[in-house]
């Protein structure tokens, strides 16, 4: 028998594996049991009715996908009223991922969204700035610092910050978000890319750009963790291109505490249980009594040699 329960600071889940936000929805309760799930995360909600972007929306890329869906939302009332009673019905944990333009709007959705229910906030901060010309909070440790302190002030629910790969200071914007108040980093959204139309010469999104997710993001991702989990003392919950129990166990011995499954899901709607099973099976054959143990456990001691990490912060 092996423990695969797992602690993400004051949360105490039965196993790593969560969906990704925007993947998931209560449609699966019809394909299995979404008991089995370490937590529920749902779909991005908005304050404001939000119709999302133009179409296309998504088109297949060599061995991945790129999406430009554009959060559409039908607003926090009806997600108070409709979408969380619907997971009251299980133990799991409820993760509300939320997103706005502003550090304001942020705290206003935080504070609205701190109901009876809700186990947890993630904070996607991968979503655009308009008070920085549209870049995404994430991306600079000052605007990430700024939304956190603000939603940090709005509720006493644990936060998860959610990062983007679209930054050239990860490590610095993962501490950043650390000393604001974040209790742990979902890493990490998609990357923003493009694909064109040889035949059309048309961009293949209706938006131009959209982010990557799937097999192709999983190299960056895995890099993204290892870095964050040398840089913080919270959990970091590994998220990109996880497609099977290697890929997560992968993510968990980079340092990763839990992962978060997003893609897979739309080829394969059982991948997550199966990976959770899959998961207990690889601790017995290797004779590991807790999952637990394979959190950080990379040996990266000779890699590591002459390489200087920045320091963790308190």
């Amino acid at each position: 028998m092996v423990d695969l329960t797992t602690r993400l600071g004051t949360l105490t889940l039965k196993n790593p594996v969560m969906p990704a936000s925007g993947t998931f929805s209560d449609d699966l309760a019809g394909v299995f049991d979404l008991g089995c799930l370490g937590a529920h995360v749902t779909k991005t909600v908005t304050r404001e009715i939000r119709g999302g972007n133009p179409t296309p929306r998504v088109c297949e890329v060599r061995g991945s996908m790129l999406n430009s869906i554009g959060i559409p939302s039908k607003g926090i009332d009806h997600f108070i009223t409709e979408v969380i009673p619907f997971y009251q019905r299980y133990e799991t944990p409820l993760v509300v991922s939320i997103s706005a333009h502003s550090g304001d709007d942020f705290a206003r959705i935080c504070e609205e969204i701190s109901v009876p229910g809700v186990a947890a906030i993630e904070v996607n901060i991968s979503c655009p700035n308009i008070e920085e010309d549209g870049k995404a909070f994430a991306m600079r440790p000052s605007s990430t610092r700024m939304v956190m302190e603000k939603v940090r002030g709005a509720s006493d629910l644990p936060l998860w910050a959610k990062l983007t790969p679209n930054t050239g200071e990860t490590t610095e914007v993962a501490i950043a978000a650390q000393e604001a108040g974040a209790d742990a980093l979902v890493v990490s959204n998609t990357l923003l890319s493009m694909a064109i139309d040889i035949h059309t010469r048309k961009p293949k999104l209706g938006s131009l750009m959209g982010g990557l997710s799937g097999p192709s993001l999983k190299p960056i991702a895995l890099r993204m963790v290892y870095q964050c989990a040398k840089s913080v003392n919270i959990p970091v919950i590994g998220c990109g291109g996880i497609s099977n129990v290697e890929d997560a166990i992968e993510f968990l011995i980079a340092g990763a505490s839990a992962v978060q499954v997003g893609t897979a899901t739309f080829i394969n709607p059982l991948i997550m249980p199966t990976m959770i099973r899959d998961l207990e099976a690889y601790l017995i054959k290797h004779g590991i009594s807790s999952v637990s143990e394979l959190v950080g456990s990379v040996d990266d001691a000779a890699a590591l040699d002459g390489v200087v990490f920045m320091e963790a912060a308190p």
